[in-house]
């Protein structure tokens, strides 16, 4: 016999389970299926096990979609400073790191932890370990489990991306949404590192484990953040953020040093007798600079450059220009760029425009957040405003 309930969400994800709270709060009976023997499996592991669970900035200029006014309409109507007051009625304590990215001072097990205690308090059911063979759609939704037979009128399904399948990401979502004739866009790895070409790999691998600010830029995208070279190629939060703008092919350029700094540094030691490698080493690592300054300035007197020297190190010596062979892949990256197609899905409910009664929210949609706690803001978004409409 098939269990009957008003609303089945698949994934217990950041998306899912902020979806299934708003559903279970409306008073609908709310099934929420995870085939994890966990729920909030990247809740979990996010932020070195903090949570990065918000940004305080957060706002439709920090999202990728081939539709960007999509994300407009969640955004407004659930705010960061709506989670953080969810945050506090837990009483779970948080902090700022940097750029309005907010974590738990403890544990990201509290936020999970709050987010099964508002299902609990608003009679959602989760099955964990359930795994969905399955669905057809007549009037109602039937699911084919490892758990069971359901039906459904509403199907939310906030099944994630493709990013780190070790933790149970899979193609599910978009396998749905292609048996339900919705639409998608490519689909890439987001968030993560890049792989130097084999022909280059061997030139910077004495690099490996130098970290330094930079400002990494790759067609219209600029971020300065921290850069960190790595034995396969460059990782850090720049080029994991100009990672998601990335197309193959394309060079990415880099400011190793901004060229205010190394002018303050000009004028301190004007007339100086100190070697120039020396001197840079005040802004640059000494491993870094052995690599990328030119020998012929590194045990030079400061005092003897030339002013045309002096203009050499500041255009061309901190500047690096180098086009990737790849990524690391969905093994590592944090997100999926690209997903179901926002044109087939309403802004205000998330209900796909052409299936009545299945919903699309958090990952599996074409919505990219930047690193720093947007992606979660936008799993809480979309799942809240679905909630209302399920």
């Amino acid at each position: 016999m098939k269990q009957a309930w008003d609303v089945i969400i698949i994934g217990a994800g950041a998306a899912g389970l902020m979806c299934a709270i708003e559903s279970g709060r409306r008073g609908r009976k709310t099934l929420l299926i995870e085939h994890c023997e966990k729920i909030g499996k990247k809740i979990l592991i996010s932020g070195g096990g903090r949570c990065n669970f918000t940004n305080i900035h957060a706002s439709p200029d920090n999202y990728l979609s081939e539709n960007p006014h999509f994300c407009k309409s969640a955004l407004s109507r659930y705010s960061p400073h709506d989670f953080i007051a969810l945050i506090e009625k837990h009483n779970i304590a948080y902090h700022e790191k940097k750029l309005g990215q907010l974590f738990c001072d403890g544990s990201s097990r509290q936020v999970v932890g709050m987010l099964s205690t508002e299902c609990a308090e608003h009679s959602v059911t989760i099955i964990t370990g359930c795994s969905v063979m399955e669905v057809r759609k007549d009037e109602i939704f039937y699911l084919s489990t490892s758990k069971g037979d359901f039906t459904t009128q509403t199907l939310v399904v906030a099944t994630g991306g493709l990013s780190i399948p070790k933790m149970g990401a899979t193609d599910f979502g978009h396998c749905l949404a292609d048996q339900f004739g919705v639409r998608r866009t490519e689909l890439k790895p987001g968030l993560v590192p890049f792989t130097f070409p084999e022909s280059i790999r061997s030139e910077y691998e004495e690099l490996a484990g130098v970290s330094l600010a930079v400002e990494a830029s790759v067609q219209s995208a600029q971020f300065r953040e921290n850069m960190l070279f790595t034995h396969k190629g460059v990782s850090g939060p720049a080029m994991l953020q100009v990672s998601s703008f990335w197309k193959d092919g394309i060079a990415i350029e880099v400011e190793l040093l901004r060229t205010e700094v190394l002018d303050a540094l000009f004028k301190k030691y004007e007339g100086s007798q100190k070697e120039v490698g020396t001197i840079l080493q005040e802004a640059l690592p000494k491993r870094f600079l052995k690599k990328f300054l030119d020998t012929r300035f590194q045990m030079r007197p400061f005092s003897s450059l030339q002013l045309s020297e002096r203009e050499y190190l500041r255009q061309a010596c901190f500047m690096w220009k180098f086009i990737p062979g790849g990524t690391e892949g969905y093994r590592t990256a944090e997100v999926t760029v690209g997903g179901v197609d926002t044109r087939d899905i309403s802004s205000k409910t998330f209900q796909a425009v052409n299936v009545e009664g299945l919903f699309f929210i958090g990952e599996v949609l074409d919505v990219t957040g930047w690193l720093g706690g947007y992606n979660f803001q936008w799993a809480w978004a979309s799942g809240f405003c679905a909630g209302q409409y399920t």
